[in-house]
């Protein structure tokens, strides 16, 4: 025997029975054959697998006696309608002289009656034929079937290509979705004209996603079909922030118990959204449960294998179900059908039971009832309107007729190449391995106008229809299209929408939400609760300074840092910029006290002006006394330059302007006291001090002292000046607006050199203050200085921990209070004396005193 029918005849003899002696080369059947209920036979046969029924009935064999045969039961009216959708296209193509001219296909059409075992059966008879004996001559013999058309449902589809798939055997689905199925290393004969339900998941994931539900609950069929749609829904849905409250999985054949408890599941549950990834055969039962229980407000979304189902959109029972939305099929009109499905009858093959069976069921007859209930053959499909006749709904219909032109269209390319080729014998026929290496690259048009081809997994492009189930007036459901999903157009155009067409789950006009929790504002984050899937959250209100601005934001984000949340943290502001102005009261306050320092001074200057003849303003140098009074001035006027917005110019200015005008003043009082002091000496016998410290080196002096601080502020200018300077790190919510002082040494080396100064003139004044009262200057030079160097000491403290503009005012208040001390504290005895003591500013008054103190 050929060394690739060994492995078909052991197969075969496992299902069958066994074989008799090596030496005979015989193997006999021992159980009953199985044989196509329908067939045809002709020149290139197809082959196909239906659920003619919707369950067979299980039995445990003894094993002591051959196993009876299988019975079915549960005629189911759609899969018979797919058979004769089959033969419609076979019988359309034999007619077609275009296609496969002078070839004729024949079918032989198996029921697996939704059974795994009897499709691998049925698969096998397929292989091997049914003869009931095989010897050597029947392995050389041309395959039973070319290519196989089926099954509808994934699990026995599995089990199918699995067996087929080593033989090279072409398997064309019409209606298994499994995404399993397009692994090519495990199922390599593997095709189907349906989407995978790999992309089924995905638009059911961006469907959900586009109504923005994002709490939903599940339900599957505990079989491969459902298994494998939910994983690949729940992988995409968590990609997309979609979370799961419950999944539940069911069977036909699960006892009432199970039902209970998935619906009881379903009440519970706070999710509004309920995706059906479920076989047609496995939700009925559920329904039932469902209606029941009075079970509403549910928007239904459902998968492909119920969306389009008329059964259930005509019971009354099921109209819960109104709103449901899912994917089906793109829907097509096969012209012609309806003629030829109506035209089936028993007369035709009165021997075949399956069309009895199929009339019994349609019109509620029996052939074996002679009398009341019987069926006479004289009923008239035309005039029913039922699953099998209705031809509005083609959409997986098509895909049967789809496959068997891709079957076509393959043989015809097989035959035209071995027509055109010189190396092929005379005779050569196709062979499974052939179309299977055809069928690869075959493209074609059907007559609907879609373009069929199939990619390297044997998946053909995914198309699908959004349908929407609503009410019409006799109380029944109709499908409409509210739109499509195409994964040829690109990713952002896949999924299309007509939202405002779609009615919702109790009729309602409102889309239905379905969360866990509540949005989050903007302004908020979203918490995840401890223990609950991330869709459970609580609205956490962002940080100052922080700020989200969509809805359900994960996180909050900071603004830059020139910017602040806003009150309600959805935007980011500019941060308050804050300096010390002319405008705010502080700042008014401030220059008012510096306009009347400016104008005591002036005051002070015409009055010693108008007086300087007298003694008391000539004593102690009246050029010390006048320079002293103009620098005071613009001590006065320096502490303007700290009100403002800081500039580059500004900031320079108000700094080198404070350091240099009070160097200048202290100088002033440093001479004035050093007058007092030589001038006392003077007075001693034989003393000619004075010479040396006449106003000549006095000036000199103050030129000097001046010019050294002068020099100082030239280097810091030069080598690193102060500049504007955006202070973020004290205030997170606002900008303080200041000079940088540039070089620290430099701004130091000034207040330093000035305090020295200070602390020289204080300490001499000091060391005068108890000289006679005609040349007493110095006592008032040291309370002055006292106050002066009181201020300036408690300005560094005040100033290095005061924020803001708080710092500047600080500043300012010290070279104000500074200055006034200075003013009064030198000046205003001598104002005191000229205006309300005349009588004591004359050279004799003066000049007693001072003898009366000497003696």
């Amino acid at each position: 025997m050929a060394k690739r029918t060994v492995p078909l005849v052991l197969l075969l003899l496992v299902v069958y029975g066994v074989c008799v002696p090596a030496s005979a080369q015989v193997c006999r059947l021992l159980g009953q054959p199985a044989l196509p209920l329908l067939h045809a036979q002709k020149d290139i046969n197809i082959g196909a697998i239906f659920s003619f029924h919707r369950s067979a009935l299980l039995k445990i064999h003894p094993f002591t006696s051959k196993p009876e045969p299988t019975t079915c039961i549960s005629f189911n009216l759609r899969e018979f309608k797919f058979a004769q959708t089959l033969i419609f296209a076979i019988e359309e193509i034999n007619n077609n002289t275009q296609l496969l001219p002078g070839v004729f296909l024949g079918y032989k059409i198996y029921d697996s009656c939704s059974s795994i075992a009897l499709t691998i059966l049925s698969g096998m008879a397929l292989m091997n034929g049914y003869e009931e004996t095989l010897r050597d001559t029947s392995c050389s013999r041309p395959p039973a079937v070319h290519a196989i058309v089926g099954e509808s449902n994934s699990s026995p589809t599995i089990g199918l290509a699995s067996l087929v798939g080593p033989f090279s055997l072409p398997v064309i689905s019409h209606f298994a979705t499994c995404a399993c199925l397009s692994n090519r290393k495990r199922y390599p004969s593997f095709f189907r004209t349906i989407p995978s339900d790999y992309y089924q998941s995905k638009a059911l994931v961006q469907l959900v996603k586009h109504f923005g539900w994002t709490w939903v609950g599940t339900v599957r069929s505990r079989s491969d079909y459902g298994n494998n749609g939910i994983a690949a829904f729940e992988e995409a849905a968590k990609q997309e922030g979609i979370c799961i409250e419950y999944s539940e999985a069911i069977f036909k054949t699960d006892p009432q118990d199970q039902f209970l408890k998935t619906v009881e599941v379903i009440k519970k549950g706070t999710a509004r959204v309920v995706l059906a990834f479920i076989a047609l055969g496995d939700f009925v039962p559920l329904l039932k449960v469902i209606s029941q229980h009075n079970i509403t407000g549910i928007q239904w979304v459902g998968s492909e294998s119920w969306i389009t189902s008329r059964t259930l959109a005509e019971t009354k029972e099921y109209s819960f179900l109104s709103g449901a939305v899912g994917f089906a099929i793109a829907n097509a009109k096969l012209m012609g059908l309806r003629e030829f499905l109506v035209n089936v009858h028993p007369d035709q093959e009165p021997n075949n039971e399956i069309l009895k069976e199929f009339w019994e069921t349609t019109f509620q007859c029996s052939f074996s009832n002679s009398g009341s209930g019987g069926c006479t053959g004289s009923e008239r499909l035309a005039e029913l309107q039922n699953e099998y006749t209705d031809v509005s709904e083609l959409r997986i219909a098509n895909k049967v007729y789809t496959a068997v032109y891709a079957i076509a269209y393959t043989l015809h390319n097989i035959l035209k190449d071995i027509k055109t080729s010189t190396k092929s014998s005379k005779g050569e026929r196709p062979t499974p391995q052939k179309v299977l290496e055809y069928i690869r690259g075959v493209q074609f048009t059907i007559k609907t106008g879609e373009e069929i081809s199939f990619d390297a997994s044997g998946d053909p492009v995914a198309r699908y229809d959004l349908v929407n189930w609503q009410p019409v007036q006799d109380g029944s459901l109709q499908f409409k299209n509210v739109g499509f999903y195409d994964s040829s157009l690109p990713s952002e155009q896949h999924l299309q929408v007509n939202q405002e067409h779609v009615l919702w789950a109790e009729d309602s006009g409102q889309l239905p939400v379905s969360m866990c929790s509540e949005s989050c504002p903007p302004g908020t984050r979203k918490a995840v609760q401890k223990g609950r899937p991330v869709c459970c959250y609580d609205c956490i209100p962002c940080g100052e300074g922080e700020i989200s601005n969509v809805t359900d934001s994960s996180d909050c984000f900071p603004c830059d840092l020139e910017y602040w949340s806003n009150e309600s943290k959805d935007r980011c502001v500019l941060k308050v910029i804050e300096f010390l102005s002319y405008t705010e009261i502080m700042g008014m306050v401030l220059c008012i006290f510096a306009f009347v320092g400016v104008l005591l001074t002036t005051i002070v200057s015409s009055l010693f002006y108008l007086h300087k003849e007298t003694p008391i303003v000539r004593a102690n140098n009246s050029e010390l006394s006048f320079l002293l009074l103009f620098s005071l001035t613009l001590c006065f006027l320096c502490s303007l330059t700290f009100i403002g917005r800081p500039t580059e110019w500004s900031c320079m200015l108000r700094h080198t302007a404070f350091g240099i005008t009070f160097v200048l003043c202290i100088s002033c009082i440093l001479g004035k006291t050093i007058v007092v002091l030589m001038a006392f000496k003077a007075t001693l016998p034989g003393s000619n001090v004075m010479k040396w410290f006449g106003p000549l080196q006095q000036q000199l002096s103050v030129v000097s002292l001046t010019l050294i601080q002068m020099i100082i502020c030239v280097l810091w200018l030069t080598i690193s000046p102060p500049f504007p300077y955006m202070n973020l790190s004290y205030y997170r919510d606002k900008i303080i607006l200041e000079c940088n002082v540039g070089s620290a040494l430099g701004f130091w080396a000034v207040l330093g050199y000035t305090g020295l100064l200070s602390i020289l003139c204080f300490i001499l004044a000091f060391l005068a203050r108890k000289l006679p009262d005609n040349f007493n200057e110095a006592k008032f030079i040291t309370f002055s200085m006292l106050i002066f160097c009181a201020v300036w000491f408690t300005f560094i403290p005040a100033y290095v921990s005061s924020p803001g503009k708080f710092t500047v005012a600080v500043e300012i208040f010290a070279i104000l209070a500074s200055s006034f001390g200075l003013l009064f504290c030198i000046f205003a005895p001598k104002c005191y004396i000229i205006l309300l003591k005349p009588e004591k500013n004359t050279k004799k008054q003066m000049m007693m005193k001072s003898l009366h103190k000497t003696l």
